[in-house]
């Protein structure tokens, strides 16, 4: 695999961990209810309205599969439909506290599982590897803009 230059291994290593099953999720069910739990999130972080459009946008499915994983995790607990304070035509996501607890779950693992792969690095690699990817998302989300 050293042949491979930067991007392909950047690539290759999405590829890789996009096909993997989240802990003991055998059927995907979780996994998806994580991935649009984990978009409403990143949305809110960049202070974006997590309406079902922004999700499809996020998550990079049609508008129809979002609408489809926002009503499955709202039937599961994990997300809250509400019309939006800023213009009551369109409904927001929201996390609810079974939401933020499953996905408070999943970023535990996402660490351990990090700390796994990256056992025997200095801590000093460990952060200017969180450094670069950080830079590499916000210059993603500076492209989508």
């Amino acid at each position: 695999m050293t042949d491979l230059g930067p991007g392909q291994v950047l690539f290759h290593f999405v590829r890789h961990w996009s096909r993997r099953p989240i802990e003991a999720d055998t059927g995907g069910e979780q996994g998806r209810l994580v991935l649009v739990c984990e978009a409403v999130h990143t949305l809110g972080l960049r202070a974006t309205p997590a309406t079902v459009n922004a999700l499809a946008h996020e998550i990079g499915i049609d508008q129809s599969g979002a609408s489809r994983l926002v009503k499955s995790a709202t039937a599961a607990g994990y997300l809250l439909m509400a019309a939006s304070a800023a213009d009551g035509r369109r409904r927001e996501a929201s996390l609810t506290p079974a939401g933020r607890s499953m996905l408070d779950q999943a970023h535990r693992w996402q660490e351990e599982m990090f700390a796994e792969l990256s056992r025997g690095w200095s801590d000093q690699k460990r952060r200017d590897f969180q450094l670069a990817m950080a830079d590499l998302m916000e210059r993603s989300h500076a492209m989508d803009a």
